[in-house]
């Protein structure tokens, strides 16, 4: 269990930070099948930039947060509420081909949160 808890944290730190990393540059650089989408799903090219200006300050966070572990979790919280907007978006719009990486990303914040040795929830 002490070599297993580590290489989830790990491997779902660098799927996270992969789908976050793509999806935001998409959105600041204005990649036309992502804005296109973003269009469909009723965001126009404002909305689009500053949600994807969002989660590259989130995957920023995380990247330095590899060396500064308070601040990899700061970077989980920010990205947290725009996987659960990506998530619901795709499901209203009966997108069931793009909502997988959105859920994914739903699950894999909170599993980086427990398996995180630096952050605790205390009820």
């Amino acid at each position: 269990m002490e070599i297993i808890k580590p290489l989830v944290h790990w491997i779902s730190f660098a799927y996270y930070l992969y789908v976050f990393g793509y999806a935001s540059l998409f959105k600041v650089f204005q990649k036309t099948t992502m804005m296109q989408s973003m269009q469909s799903l009723g965001f126009n090219k404002t909305w689009t930039i500053l949600i994807g200006i969002g989660e590259l300050i989130g995957v920023i966070l995380i990247v330095v947060g590899i060396y500064k572990p308070p601040l990899k979790t700061v970077g989980i919280l920010i990205l947290f509420p725009f996987a659960i907007g990506a998530f619901t978006a795709h499901m209203a719009h009966q997108e069931y081909d793009h909502f997988y990486n959105s859920l994914i990303m739903c699950i894999l914040s909170v599993a980086l949160l427990a398996t995180d040795k630096n952050f605790r929830i205390i009820l």
